[in-house]
């Protein structure tokens, strides 16, 4: 049964942080670094398009789920049976993937920190995480925890950014007139923004608040739009921290290319705040992850829906156990993104059909330009994900 409804500001800037944090990761900082070394300054073009493209998959699924008052997996049994459960697994599968480069930086933050080993930083922010869901007033409890971590890295990515001198004119014009355009960056930082688990995390947070029904529309918009406004401020910062390092000619270490990105502009200060901001992506995208993907994986049986704690817990063990057998995370980072990115066309598709064959109601109907707007970014991130895969 849903929350009774809390403070509306309270709980709209807990679920917009809740998606922003979930997506500001540790595959975020890799991805942002590694793509700005490529494309140095037309990398701004990705960036703005991928923006474009967060805003209108997060309008389109925040506004079905919250004018629906069912959970996605929900609406999808109720379109046909079963689909609910194959999108459950989608999710599930890539949250998990997602999750395990998330502890994995978890570690390497406390690494950065602390001088203590990968492993033992990743196992004690996993266990931090479960302590977290544990607590009395779990919902709440990562409400705050999200926005005190996620304005933290907004406000120390600021001070590398001073520190980088980056050119801003450069970016700016490369932003609209790109030299390159990069389909495969475009998918993974769409994947790694609003694709797999992502984009449902602040809608069903918005549920799990009593916030639902074509009346909730207005402030799910703007929980929607708060959300990618929050990781796009820090995707941009991000960015242009890479392009003053890259473009004063200094290396970047592909072992670890944030790390190094943060040392260069700002030296041992640099290395160190690289640290703090890398565990706190991590710890909050671990956090965002596993609320996410078990509110899909809990749909799928009423055992599961009962032992939601349980569950939680047990998909944050699995994915530092996964951790811990794999090693090296960079590669998962960057390969979270794309495949997240390619569940996103199946999930927005399913979400879409939803909408115009099930009753919503006599007071809800989805725009059509909004439709419209899905069903382009759907059919564009198609042809991207089978351009990805035929390319690997």
């Amino acid at each position: 049964m849903a929350a009774k409804p809390t403070s509306t500001l309270s709980t709209l800037l807990g679920a917009a942080f809740l998606m922003a944090t979930s997506a500001i990761g540790p595959g975020f900082l890799t991805q942002t670094t590694l793509f700005t070394v490529q494309l140095k300054a037309s990398f701004g073009f990705v960036i703005l398009l991928s923006i474009l493209l967060d805003i209108g998959v997060q309008l389109n699924i925040w506004r079905i789920v919250i004018a629906s008052g069912q959970r996605a997996p929900d609406l999808a049994n109720a379109l046909l049976p079963g689909v609910g459960h194959f999108l459950s697994i989608l999710i599930a599968l890539g949250g998990l993937v997602f999750n395990i480069g998330n502890i994995a930086g978890a570690g390497l933050g406390l690494q950065v920190l602390l001088g203590i080993p990968v492993a033992v930083g990743a196992g004690l922010s996993a266990g931090l995480a479960i302590v977290l869901f544990l607590v009395k007033d779990a919902l709440r409890a990562m409400d705050q925890f999200s926005k005190i971590l996620g304005l933290l890295m907004i406000a120390l990515t600021l001070y590398v950014v001073w520190t980088a001198h980056p050119p801003l004119g450069l970016a700016v014009e490369k932003t609209f007139l790109p030299d390159t355009i990069d389909t495969t960056a475009i998918i993974t930082l769409v994947g790694g923004t609003v694709g797999g688990y992502i984009t449902f995390a602040g809608a069903h947070r918005l549920l799990e608040a009593g916030m639902s029904g074509p009346e909730a529309i207005p402030q799910t918009n703007r929980g929607a739009v708060t959300g990618i406004a929050v990781a796009s401020v820090m995707r941009i910062l991000l960015f242009l921290a890479a392009l003053g390092v890259v473009m004063q000619g200094l290396p970047i270490d592909a072992a670890n290319p944030p790390a190094s990105m943060f040392q260069q502009a700002a030296g041992l200060l640099g290395y160190k705040l690289f640290g703090l901001v890398m565990w706190s992506a991590a710890i909050t995208s671990v956090v965002g992850s596993a609320y996410t993907s078990v509110t899909f994986v809990r749909t799928m049986h009423a055992r599961l829906n009962n032992q939601t704690k349980a569950v939680t817990v047990g998909f944050i063990a699995l994915s530092a156990l996964i951790f811990m057998l794999v090693g090296n995370p960079v590669t998962i980072l960057v390969a979270a993104g794309a495949l997240n990115g390619m569940i996103l066309p199946v999930a927005l598709l399913i979400l879409l059909i939803a909408v115009h064959r099930l009753p919503f109601g006599k007071t809800y109907r989805h725009p059509f330009w909004l439709t419209l707007v899905g069903v382009l970014i759907m059919v564009v991130m198609g042809w991207m994900a089978v351009r990805t895969l035929s390319s690997l």
